[in-house]
C-alpha cells in the first residue's frame, strides 16, 4: 500500500540531489573561469617590461587623441578604454576600424596616436587604418597576443599578452583576452593621469554629473557668499543680531573682530541662554560662543557635511585662515545631491 508514496518520495530526493549537484557544477564552473582570468592577469602584469613605458611615453607625448580602435569583441574594449582615458584627462576616441575605411579616416589626424587592439593581431580590418597611421607617420600601439602578427609588424610599440587560454570547456570565446586588454588599457589610463598629475579638480570637472560629481563637488561651489553672509562685530548690539539672523534666514550670525577675524557665532541656543530684559542691549561678543566650527572653501561638501550632522547644526562659515568668506548650509549640500 506504500509503495507509490514511496516511489513519489524517492523522484523528489533524487530531483533534489539533482539540482543540488547542478548548483555546485554552475558554482565550480563560474569558480574555474574566474581564476582563470585572475591567473592571466597575474601574468600579464609580472609581463609589463619597458614596452609599457614606452607605450606611455608616446600616450603622453600626444597633442591631439588617442584613437582606440578594434573589431568585435575587442572593439567593445577599445570604446571602454576610449571613455576611460577621455574621463581620466587624456583626450581619446573610439573609431571603429570598418567604418575607417569608408570615411572615418578622417577622424584620424597627424597629432594622433592610434591604439589598437587585436588578439589574433590579424584582423583584417584594421589594414586600412594602419596603413594610414604608416602613411602619415602617426604612431601606433598594439596590444595582441601574438607580436609577430601583422598588427605586432606594424605597430611601433606592441603589449604582448602572455599567451592564456579563453575561459570555458572549449576555449573559443573572447574571455580571457578581452580581460587582458580592459585591464591593460585601465594601466596605461592610470598611469598617464598619474604621470600629468590629475587632480581631484580636474576629475570633477570632467565627472560633473552622476554620484561622481556630487562626492567631488567643493564647498566652495555650494557657499553663500558677500552680503548674503550673516556678520556683525563684537561690539554689535543683539537687537541688531537679530535682524540680521532673520533677514538672512541662517539661523545663526558670525560675530567678527575689529581685524575681521571669525572668533565667534550666536546662534539661537545663544539666544536662549542670554533671555533676559537686558539681551537686544547686550553686545554680540558677550552673547557669542568663541570658537566657532568652520571649513575651508576648498573642502569637500561630504566633509561639510559629516561636521554638520555629527555637530547637530545646519550652517558652517567657510573661511580663508581665520577670515569669513562665506557660509554654507546642510540644506544645500543636499540639494546638489551631497550625502
Amino acid at each position: 500500500m506504500n509503495k507509490v508514496p514511496n516511489a513519489v518520495a524517492s523522484a523528489e530526493t533524487a530531483k533534489a540531489t539533482a539540482a543540488a549537484m547542478s548548483e555546485r557544477d554552475d558554482l565550480a564552473a563560474a569558480q574555474r573561469v574566474l581564476h582563470q582570468e585572475a591567473d592571466a592577469l597575474r601574468r600579464l602584469a609580472d609581463s609589463l617590461d619597458g614596452e609599457l613605458l614606452r607605450a606611455l611615453d608616446i600616450l603622453a607625448a600626444v597633442t591631439g587623441r588617442v584613437i582606440v580602435t578594434g573589431m568585435g569583441k575587442s572593439g567593445h574594449i577599445a570604446r571602454k578604454i576610449a571613455a576611460t582615458l577621455a574621463s581620466t584627462g587624456t583626450p581619446a576616441q573610439f573609431v571603429h576600424p570598418a567604418e575607417a575605411s569608408h570615411g572615418d579616416l578622417g577622424m584620424v589626424t597627424s597629432k594622433d596616436a592610434v591604439l589598437a587592439l587585436s588578439n589574433s593581431g590579424e584582423t583584417a580590418e584594421l589594414s586600412d587604418i594602419l596603413g594610414f597611421a604608416r602613411r602619415w607617420n602617426i604612431p601606433v600601439i598594439g596590444i595582441t597576443m601574438k607580436p609577430e602578427s601583422a598588427l605586432g609588424s606594424a605597430a611601433d610599440v606592441t603589449l604582448a599578452l602572455p599567451k592564456s587560454a579563453e575561459a570555458g570547456a572549449m576555449g573559443l570565446v573572447p574571455t580571457t583576452s578581452t580581460t587582458m586588454m580592459l585591464a591593460l588599457g585601465d594601466a596605461l589610463a592610470i598611469g598617464l593621469f598619474e604621470r600629468k598629475g590629475f587632480s581631484a579638480e580636474d576629475f570633477h570637472a570632467l565627472h560633473p554629473g552622476g554620484k561622481l560629481g556630487q562626492i567631488l563637488v567643493r564647498v566652495g561651489n555650494l557657499m553663500h557668499v558677500g552680503e548674503e553672509v550673516p556678520l556683525i562685530g563684537t561690539d554689535g548690539v543683539m537687537s541688531q543680531a537679530l535682524l540680521i539672523m532673520t533677514a538672512k534666514t541662517f539661523g545663526c550670525v558670525g560675530v567678527t573682530s575689529d581685524s575681521g577675524e571669525l572668533v565667534g557665532i550666536v546662534t539661537d541656543g545663544d539666544l536662549r541662554r542670554h533671555m533676559g530684559p537686558d539681551l537686544l542691549r547686550a553686545r554680540a561678543g558677550d552673547v557669542m560662543t568663541k570658537g566657532p566650527l568652520t571649513i575651508r572653501a576648498n573642502a569637500l561638501a561630504a566633509e561639510a557635511v559629516r561636521v554638520m550632522n555629527e555637530r547637530s547644526i545646519t550652517s558652517l562659515f567657510v573661511v580663508d585662515g581665520t577670515t569669513p568668506v562665506g557660509i554654507v548650509r546642510l540644506h544645500d549640500c543636499l540639494k546638489a545631491g551631497v550625502a
